[in-house]
This record gives C-alpha cells, structure tokens and sequence, in this order.
C-alpha cells in the first residue's frame, strides 16, 4: 500500500508539472523573433502609459473588423510623455482573418515578453507589431536581426547569387509601390542552376517609408545575407522599417499575390514558425495529449541544448584581442596563431619558384606581390613584406586579422599567411586581371572596358564597401581605396583589396581623429587630409573620385584641358554646373551614347559622394539603391570638394584651383606638427 501511495504521488505530481508546462507552453507560443528595449524607459502597471498602451492592444480587433487596409496601420494614443505610439504590418500574402489571428497572439504575447518597457518589436510568421514612447511613424530603423536554418545548399556560391538577384529584383518592386491604400510587399522565385531547387522570397517594408528609405532598408538587409547567412537553405532578416526572407520551400501562398486585395486563405506555417495555434473546445483526447506532450518535450530540449550551450561558452570563453569597448588602437593588435590559415614557409618558397622575377606581378609600399601555384594546383597571389617597408608590422598584422574575418564577393580573399623565420607573407586568391587603373588609365587596354562592364565593377564596389560599413561582423573604414586596390577577376568583378590602412570601428561610432595621415593623395576627403578626421563618409568620398575615374578613364591628377591644367573633381563639377551637353566632355569618348542617361546618372551620384560637407554625402547603402533603380529622383549635389570659388560665386582660374591643391598637401603633411603623413605614389 505504501508504495501504491509513493506511486500515486509521483503519478500526480509528474501530472502537476506536465500541467504547469502545458500552460506555460500554450499560453505564450513564440515570436520568431522580437527585442526589448530598455533605453527608452520602462512603465508601472498601473501608470497612465500602461493604460494608454492597453487602449491600443485591445483596440487592434475593431479596427481590423472595419478597414481594408488591415496588413498596415499606425494609431497614437495619449499625451507627451504618455503618448504610445503603435505599428502594426502584416505579410503581404496574408488574409484579414490570418493577420487579425497573427495580431491578437502578437499582443498577448509581447507584453508578456517585454513586461512593462514602454519600447518593444516582435515578429511572428505572418505579421509584426511594435510600440513606443517615442516617434517611429515614417521614420526608417535600420537596426537588424536574423535567424536562419543550421543546414547548408550544395552550391552556396550559386545560390546566394540567385537569392540575391531574386530579392534586388523584388526590392525595387516593392519600394516603388505607393498609394495609401497598397503595400510595400513583394515576392517571387528563382530556378537555382538546373532547375532542381528552387528559391522562395519576399521583401516589405513599412506603407510609412517613402521609395529611397525603404530601397536603403531592404539593400541592406539583401548585402548583409552573405555574413550572417551564407548559404543557409533559409533566412529571415528583420528591422522595424523592413523584412526579407528565402526559403527553399514554398512559404507563402501563391506567386500571384499582389497587393492591396489579396483572396487568399492564410498562408501554410513554414518550417522556420513557431506560432502555437489555438485549440478548440471540441479537441479529441488524442488531441489533447499531443497539446501537453509536444510542449514538454520541447521544453526540455530547448532547456537541454541552453544549458550545453551556456556551459561550453563559459568553459571555451578566452580574452578577445580586441577590446572594443575600449577602443583599442593599432598597436594593440596580437596576432595568434590560425592554424587553418598557416602556410609552411617552405610551402610558399616552392609556390613562388623561390620569389623568382619571373612570377613577380608587382610592388607597393607593402613589398613585393608574386604569383604563385600550391601543392594542389591552385593559383595564388602572395604578398610578402619586404625588410624596409613603409608599413611595417602595424599595417601586416591589421590586415591580417580583418580581412581573414571578412567574406564577400567583391572583397579579395585571404587564404592564409606565413611568420616562419621574420617573414610576413599574405596568402591570397589570385585574380588574373590584375588591377583597375592597369585597364582605365591605358588608353589601348580600357577600350576592353565598355560601360557595362565599367557599370558592373562601379556597382561591385560600392556592394563590398557597403558591406564593409554596416554589413560585415566588424565596421571597417578602408581610408585607402583606389583604382590600384581593386583587384579584377576572370569575369571582371571587382575585389576591393590592401587593408594595410583601414580601421575598425567600433559599434555606433560614426568617426574618429587620427594625427597619422595615410593613403594616397586625391582619393582623400578634405575633412580627413586636412584634420585627420575620418569616418564612412570619408570612404564615400574615395569611391566618388573612383567612379568619376572610371567614367572618365582620366586619374584625379591633373586634366590638360587647352592652355590650362585643372583637377577631375572641379574640371567635373565645373562641366556639370554648364548643364548636360558640357557635362558630356567628362565622358570617355569611347564609351557607348546610347548608355548616356546612365552614365550621366553615374557623374551625379560621383558628384554626391565628393561633396565638401561630409554631411551632404550619402552612405553606401544609399549609394547602391541609387545604382539600382534608374527612376530614383536623384538630389542635387553641393559644391564639390577642392574648388574654389570667387566672391561672386563664380569658380576661379586653375592657378587657384592649384593653389587649392597645395595646400591641401601642405596641410595635410605640416598643420599639426605631431603629425605626418606617408602619400604613398599612384
């Protein structure tokens, strides 16, 4: 009897615990995704905040019932420091009756996941909603999230070329959407080689965000697939202004939902949800068990897996070599050993034939650069650093230890390095064509450059500094990008290559002061030549002078133009102000006309980046929108940097234009004299 007792007890309270985790487990199912923000304050239970928030959430069903436009909407509510401010967006593909189902889970839920922060954002599957204390009505957020599946496709180089230009395409689709009544949603697939897998998508952004913002938004969500998803079967990227996902599964209902009316039913829960649907009331008993034991068993996986992940985080947790929060300088850097990356020097003197002059392909203030073959046959590019280099152990350690955390297609990869007895080698993929300025500043070899493929390599560029800038784990600030550092594939893609000169930021610094000026004269921004002042804006600038090069096919030097020597920049901004037809002088008379409407969009947007105020400059991310959709109303720009004008306005002679030019130099290299400046040679 007692142990039919003990038994019993046992029997009840396994039944307890199976009850407290169901409730648990039904009562709240997941968000995909949501965030808490703590930095905008919280709120008490019962303060006037929480009843103006309450109002709101409890309003959300009625205002459904009666609009059409229920996948979007923003309401307010309250006064001053008690305003609540709410958004709500469902998918595109989504029925009334799916997205008010989506809500109602959604607004239970969030404010039991972010108990009493008067900020917070949650995703389901099928719709977001969002509320805070403070304006978020058309304004873009760009802060971004991401989830994705562990397993791999086959070719991940190839499918994430076909995602990517699935999603462009769909970006510009979406962001040209406008009318009060429309949504900014589209979605669409891709065959993905043979055609044996196939590719699912969609992108949206906020009905609040005008064409430009949402283009930035979603641009910025495609380029930041390669870091955080490369080739995943899936993903799903979030800001409050904007979401995208692929799939390799069929998510959504059908590729013939378009905005604003769609009839469809709700569309099929994907692999990736985690939504709990409702029970109802006439459930069979098999039901009613799968509603407990399915909880609980994931449950304890979940509780498992956290517990071995949080113990083998703690046990394999090791100083990092880079204190960010402390803003750690050059010199802080440590190199340790990579053994995956690690070349035998031996290894690489076979590769080279002995640094033979016969496989030597050029020299910087680096050291010498030479081609060489390894063991298994591959074609490598190696940089060795020589003994009196200008750089020295500063820049070959930076370079190290960023680019071998860098991955994207439009920047060089490193393979590997070498430090066996005092050398300093850098091991990296060898691209056949060499550099840029070898094409666009021969006037024999840039006739092979005709402007799509000028256009292409202009837009490859601008995609791996962007990713650079906001996309990769690290925010990088190059301060040396020129035609000689971008690097040429077989295909002519660009590689943005040497980052002996760049920067780490760290993250939300948006710039910094430096009294060691270096880089290449021309490519500077004035702020940073002058001061020492750089930032991403100042990496905008270079890329400026860049297309403008690339345009043009003249270096940022010197333009002979009749009886007088003039700059690029203010020979361009000086064409440009005459109107189109002396605008055209810029052009190299080798190119195409009949791409004349392109090109002359590709001088304003150069004319953009190399603006005096850096302010006035766009970002990159803006950049690749502008690039990406020729019917984008494009800003005027500012008066370029390095011109000079008169007191009536008008620009002055060359001699002042040189005497602009001069004493950039002069400043650059003697205005501080704790300063100085290493200009390294075209």
């Amino acid at each position: 009897m007692a142990a039919m007792a003990v038994a019993s007890e046992n029997l009840f309270l396994l039944l307890s615990v199976l009850v407290i985790f169901t409730s648990l487990a039904t009562s709240q199912p997941d968000f995909v995704h949501y965030v808490c923000k703590d930095n905008n304050g919280n709120y008490t239970a019962n303060s006037t905040y929480s009843s103006n928030l309450n109002t709101l959430l409890s309003n959300l069903s009625s205002i459904i019932g009666t609009t059409n436009d229920y996948r979007f909407y923003n309401l307010s509510n309250g006064q001053n420091t008690d305003k609540v401010n709410l958004i709500w967006m469902c998918r595109g593909d989504v029925t009334k009756d799916g997205c008010l189902s989506c809500l109602n889970d959604s607004r239970i839920l969030l404010s039991k996941v972010c108990p009493n922060q008067k900020e917070a954002t949650g995703w389901y599957d099928y719709c977001m909603l969002r509320y805070s204390n403070r304006s978020i009505f058309g304004i873009m957020d760009s802060n971004r999230w991401e989830i994705h599946n562990k397993k791999n496709v086959n070719d991940a180089n190839e499918f994430n070329q076909v995602a990517a230009d699935l999603m462009q395409s769909l970006r510009s689709k979406a962001a040209a959407i406008s009318g009060e009544s429309l949504i900014k949603f589209a979605a669409g697939e891709a065959k993905v080689g043979a055609g044996f897998q196939t590719v699912y998508a969609h992108v949206q952004c906020t009905n609040d965000l005008p064409e430009l913002e949402c283009n930035e938004c979603l641009t910025g969500g495609i380029s930041h697939i390669p870091t955080c998803c490369n080739g995943k079967i899936r993903a799903r990227i979030f800001t409050p202004s904007c979401n995208l996902r692929y799939d390799t599964q069929l998510y959504f209902d059908s590729l013939s939902v378009l905005p604003p009316q769609p009839s469809l039913s709700p569309a099929p829960s994907s692999p990736t949800a985690t939504a709990t649907p409702k029970q109802g009331k006439n459930n069979s008993s098999s039901a009613t068990v799968t509603a407990i034991v399915v909880p609980v068993v994931s449950l304890v996986i979940v509780l498992f897996i956290t517990f071995v992940c949080i113990y083998f985080k703690r046990k394999k947790k090791k100083p990092t070599k880079y204190s960010e929060s402390q803003g750690a300088s050059e010199a802080d850097y440590e190199i340790e050993p990579i053994e995956t990356l690690q070349f035998h020097f031996q290894t690489i003197m076979d590769a080279t034939n002995n640094f033979s002059i016969e496989n030597k392909l050029g020299e910087g203030g680096f050291g010498l650069v030479y081609k060489g073959r390894l063991p298994n046959g591959k074609e490598v590019a190696v940089k060795r650093l020589s003994g009196n280099s200008d750089q020295g152990d500063i820049e070959f350690k930076n370079e190290l230890l960023l680019v071998a955390k860098l991955q994207h297609r439009n920047l060089v990869r490193l393979l590997g390095f070498c430090l066996e007895t005092g050398e300093r080698i850098l091991v990296y993929e060898f691209l056949p064509n060499k550099s840029l300025d070898y094409f666009i500043f021969d006037p024999i070899k840039r006739l092979f450059l005709h402007w799509e493929v000028r256009y292409k390599i202009i837009v490859g560029i601008a995609r791996g500094l962007l990713y650079l800038h906001e996309d990769s784990q690290l925010r990088i600030i190059h301060r040396d990008l020129k035609a000689s550092n971008i690097l040429l594939d077989e295909q002519m893609n660009p590689k943005i290559a040497d980052f002996g000169m760049a920067r780490l930021f760290v993250e939300n610094q948006t710039q910094e002061n430096t009294v060691r000026i270096v880089g290449t004269y021309g490519y500077m921004a004035p702020e940073y030549a002058l001061h020492g002042l750089f930032s991403i804006k100042s990496d905008v600038f270079s890329f400026g002078v860049l297309l403008l090069e690339i345009v043009s096919g003249h270096k940022n030097g010197d333009i002979h133009n009749g009886e007088y020597v003039e700059h690029l920049i203010s020979f361009t901004w000086r064409k440009w102000r005459e109107g189109s037809n002396s605008a055209s002088d810029i052009v190299d008379p080798t190119l195409n006309s009949r791409f004349g409407y392109q090109i002359m969009r590709c001088i304003h947007i150069g004319l953009l980046c190399v603006q005096e105020n850096l302010a006035d400059r766009p970002t990159m991310a803006t950049v690749v929108v502008m690039l990406n959709s020729d019917s984008l109303a494009l800003p005027m720009p500012s008066r370029a940097a390095y011109v000079i004008t008169n007191n009536s306005g008008d620009l002055s002679n060359s001699s002042r234009l040189g005497e602009s030019r001069n004493y950039a130099l002069q400043a650059a290299s003697g205005a501080n004299e704790a300063s100085f400046t290493e200009l390294h040679p075209r």
